[in-house]
């Protein structure tokens, strides 16, 4: 007798499983802790077979029977239902291995090993919130061109325009991988070269005037807030690293016999070892700290414990302390102030570049270089310290050019 959804639903568990026919060999199975499974029975090539047709009520009494008459028609043809559903996951098993956010996500991990926290972080949080939601499912051979532009336009619609320019280029970086690996045939995100209106340049808030740099050391001198803060924003002009390098920097990296400070790669933007040469000045304020805290792990260390370093904003907040607002001055605009000024007094481009750490375009060469120019890097920046402390003293302002 077939079955009805009134007897269904008024089928109770027994303490052992039990199978309510509908027939052509499609039942009901009543588990003991009462799931109804709808099951298949069939033969195929003179074997038993069965095959699970999903569970009551997400699959109705009329669902299971079209799906029963659907597998008795490739029965009837010589075709195994269950081969037919083991095809089919193996399908998309391979399909969501290949999608855009497998293939992102696989990239991600075997690049990613030597980035920096805040890269990593950031570069995590931009696949996730721009590129994931509407390509993340796709298979990535089959998206388009177009299909990838309509979803960096997305970002480019809401003013980030520098951000939509990121955003491609980590795109093209996954297809070229995806191409790599057999994923897909063509990185299509090369097809969209000068689709995006270009970045406008900006500058971060730096001082460059001798006059005005000399004044704002001379401030920073007369800093009477924390002297951890204090201490931080004497050595930032002196190494001109990055606000989040100086903030994380740990005594362990720290040589002042040898006047070097070795910053990891996993704490680089590029992932590189940066060697910064300390000046005798920088050496000054490194062993004035440290009877307050190298005992602990970071040289600039939390307010509230030193198991941290100092906050993002401690430099900057100092500043606008000394009465510098965030259009004038930042943490980060004593690299620009260096760069612009040592580039001016002549000193070669390249010892200048190498010191800020910019990005090599090489990864394999910025990976064994960190070394490079550093004889010529010592003297540069020694020099750029005796330079400051002239200005700072109100000096007639001299030029430091390397000498031969």
């Amino acid at each position: 007798m077939a079955l009805t959804d009134t007897a269904i639903k008024k089928a109770k568990p027994t303490e052992k499983a039990r199978k309510l026919y509908d027939g052509k060999g499609l039942f009901l199975l009543i588990s003991p802790k009462g799931s109804k499974g709808w099951r298949f029975k069939y033969r195929f090539r003179g074997k038993e077979k069965l095959l699970s047709m999903g569970t009551y009520p997400e699959i109705t009494l009329k669902q299971a029977r079209e799906r029963r008459d659907e597998a008795r028609k490739l029965v009837a043809g010589n075709v195994d239902p269950s081969e037919i559903r083991k095809a089919n996951k193996t399908a998309r098993s391979i399909a969501e291995a290949n999608s855009f956010e497998s293939v992102a996500r696989e990239w991600f991990v075997k690049n990613s090993k030597n980035w920096s926290k805040s890269h990593f972080e950031r570069s995590q949080r931009a696949l996730e919130k721009d590129l994931y939601p509407w390509l993340g499912n796709r298979p990535i051979s089959e998206i388009t061109p177009q299909e990838l532009l309509h979803t960096i336009r997305r970002i480019e619609h809401r003013g980030a325009i520098e951000t939509a320019h990121r955003a491609l280029q980590r795109a093209g970086q996954i297809f070229r991988y995806a191409v790599a690996t057999g994923r897909t045939e063509r990185d299509v995100a090369h097809d969209l070269k000068g689709a995006l209106p270009p970045v406008k340049p900006t500058h971060l808030p730096s001082i460059t005037d001798p006059k005005a740099i000399g004044g704002l050391l001379r401030a920073i001198d007369g800093y009477e807030g924390s002297f951890v803060t204090k201490s931080a924003m004497k050595l930032a002009p002196l190494v001109f690293v990055r606000p989040g390098e100086l903030r994380h920097a740990e005594w362990t990296e720290i040589d002042l016999k040898a006047a070097e400070w070795r910053i990891p790669g996993h704490k680089m933007k590029m992932g590189s070892t940066h060697i910064v040469p300390l000046s005798q000045q920088a050496l000054d304020i490194l062993a004035e700290i440290h009877p307050l805290t190298g005992h602990g792990k970071y040289v600039f260390p939390s307010v509230r414990t030193n198991k941290r370093p100092m906050s993002e904003n401690t430099v900057n907040a100092g500043l606008r302390r000394l009465g510098y607002e965030k259009g004038e001055m930042t943490g980060h605009g004593f690299r620009s102030m260096a760069s612009t000024r040592l580039n001016e007094m002549g000193w070669n481009r390249d010892a200048i570049e190498r010191q800020l750490a910019h990005a090599e375009r090489d990864g394999v060469r910025a990976a064994y270089n960190y070394a490079e120019h550093l004889p010529e890097r010592e003297n540069m920046m020694q020099a750029w310290a005796d330079y400051l402390d002239s200005i700072k003293a109100g000096a007639e302002v001299v030029p430091i050019r390397q000498t031969n």
